[in-house]
């Protein structure tokens, strides 16, 4: 197949068009290569930089909100829970519980709400950017992180209604806001850049989910030896008014860097795929593109003049469904969606259960009782979950970041899952092994740790990756949207799954089957992963899977038109 900018180098894009004729769609056309190929050849430059910022501190905030979860629930366990007996079986000695905790249905609530409000956000905010626009909708979807945030830092106790019940809708209203952001900032960072630093511009904005998570946990830590003088002296284990102030500010710091970002998530410019493809405005998009890469303003298209609007493939349901019923796009779409669906089994149940895992082989337990007790154990989550973080999460996402655009994106899922198959395995079938003695629970928290990193260095980078890039732009955030949709549907799958059976036998028995049933979705994963196309290197037009020769039909506009300044520099 002929490069999609091949034939685009010589023209002159201030031709004069005299009618919607054949002609004026060839001129058309090739302005559109042309304005193209000059955003695909774009060398990295500060915008580019910007918009890695401006979406990264998103998924900052993202990840921040998400996982702040997995130890704030053991707070709202102490204030909101209740304490029980319980029989060790293995020194028959009967033991007064030091942690009081939610119960299961409060600690599944306030962990699955988030995805299931992040389902709707993908698909609702995604179907919204291919008709409304990307700029129109971007910063709305954070509005909303930060209102919901602030709103659960806020939240009361009272007769009617109890904080879990309240908790539970907040989390869901921003988990809405944050599906928002997944096709968004993807679309947005993939429709800016060239064609060699796509891979690398939209790791490092999904990379910074890594430094979201850490953040959560270094922010816990912090907080909890703050409060460690007022832990200690609350009258009892029963009475911790202190670990109340300490959840609402691990969470409501969450929106914090939300604020920061949204005056800039206001200001980006539409992209000027959106504006060409979709508002078929090829104008406003040549001049658009030479605003961003050059930062000259010269050359302004008038608002108040008639746009001539170029004929080009419209969306609808029926274009929809002619589009993706072909079988060489609905095995992409399939591939894309239940990819990130294999994944986010493991990545979410291991991710809002890290705590409980650690716990499960013993890990960090804490051997002292009462107050001490409480803030031991809280100290000791915060430690796992940064030594988890920092050892496995963050490598894994830049490593990424580092082979993405020479190794390619396929090679690098089909890595992953192949590895993350054969962890699993070791995990859940010597899991009995791996938990005896302090040496092999050291080994598991190595191989848990090593899960992690390939997780980010294949599949969990590459979902994200690969759906932004590969379908056509009318359909783009769309199709993200679907594909990341998918992966939430696995995190509830997988953290309702996790509540139901982690207990099965006795308590957390039942965790090496699911260490071992998270290998059966990875193994599952490399399959879905045959079906995709490598992305590296090639255009967004060419991976859209539809000719580009003639995809300008005609226009529609005054019959006497003069194309616009060149976007050349």
């Amino acid at each position: 197949m002929a490069s999609f900018h091949e034939k685009s180098s010589s023209n002159n894009s201030n031709e004069k068009i005299v009618s919607s004729g054949v002609g004026a769609a060839h001129v058309l056309d090739e302005r559109r290569r042309i304005a193209l190929a000059e955003i695909d050849d774009a060398k990295f430059s500060w915008f580019h930089a910007k918009v890695c910022i401006v979406a990264g501190v998103g998924f900052f905030t993202d990840a921040y909100d998400i996982f702040a979860i997995n130890i704030a629930s053991t707070m709202l366990g102490y204030v909101y829970g209740h304490g029980k007996s319980t029989t060790d079986t293995w020194t028959h000695k009967c033991l007064q519980s030091n942690r009081q905790k939610l119960n299961k249905s409060q600690d599944l609530g306030v962990k699955v709400a988030t995805p299931v409000g992040t389902l709707v956000g993908q698909l609702l905010f995604g179907w919204l950017a291919d008709v409304v626009g990307r700029k129109k909708m971007y910063g709305i979807e954070l509005m909303v992180i930060i209102v919901a945030t602030f709103a659960q830092a806020l939240s009361g106790q009272a007769a009617a209604v109890k904080i879990i019940g309240v908790l539970v809708v907040w989390r869901f209203i921003m988990g809405i806001g944050i599906g928002g952001d997944y096709p968004l900032s993807a679309v947005i960072s993939s429709e800016f850049a060239s064609t060699k630093i796509r891979g690398r511009m939209m790791t490092s904005v999904f990379a910074s989910q890594g430094w979201g998570n850490f953040t959560a946990a270094l922010v816990a830590f912090i907080i909890t030896a703050a409060y460690k003088n007022s832990i200690l002296n609350e009258p009892s284990v029963t009475q911790l008014n202190s670990v109340d102030f300490m959840w609402r500010l691990l969470i409501g710091l969450g929106a914090v860097p939300g604020c920061v970002a949204l005056y800039f998530r206001l200001t980006i410019p539409e992209t000027p795929r959106f504006t060409m493809d979709i508002e078929r405005n090829i104008d406003q998009a040549a001049q658009d593109i030479r605003t961003v890469l050059t930062n000259k303003t010269d050359g302004h298209v008038d608002p108040e003049l008639l746009v001539q609007r170029i004929e080009a493939p419209k969306a609808s349901w029926a274009d929809f469904r002619e589009h993706f019923g072909q079988l060489k796009n609905f095995k992409i779409l399939f591939g894309t969606a239940y990819s990130w669906f294999a994944l986010d089994i493991a990545f979410y149940g291991l991710g809002l259960n890290s705590g409980i895992i650690l716990q499960a082989i013993g890990f960090g337990t804490p051997p002292t009782t009462g107050t001490r007790g409480v803030y031991d154990n809280l100290s000791n989550i915060c430690i796992g979950n940064l030594i988890l973080s920092a050892a496995g999460l963050i490598p894994g996402y830049w490593v990424s970041f580092l082979f993405i655009d020479s190794w390619g994106r396929k090679p690098i899922q089909l890595m992953g899952f192949t590895m993350l198959t054969i962890l699993f395995i070791i995990m859940g079938f010597g899991y009995d092994k791996l938990t005896e003695t302090a040496s092999a629970k050291k080994a598991f928290v190595f191989l848990y740790c090593l899960a992690n990193f390939f997780q980010n260095f294949g599949p969990n980078t590459t979902t994200f990756v690969i759906p932004g890039e590969i379908f056509p732009t009318r359909y783009r955030s769309t199709a993200h949207g679907i594909s990341a949709a998918s992966g939430k549907l696995g995190a509830i799958v997988a953290q309702g799954g996790f509540s139901l059976l982690k207990d099965i036998g006795g308590t957390n028995q039942f965790v090496k089957h699911i260490l071992e049933l998270f290998a059966f979705f990875m193994l599952t994963g490399i399959f879905s992963t045959l079906l995709l196309p490598e992305t590296m290197g090639r255009s967004l037009e060419e991976l859209s899977n539809e000719d580009q020769d003639g995809f300008v039909k005609g226009a529609k506009g005054p019959a006497n038109y003069t194309a616009g300044p060149s976007t050349t520099a």
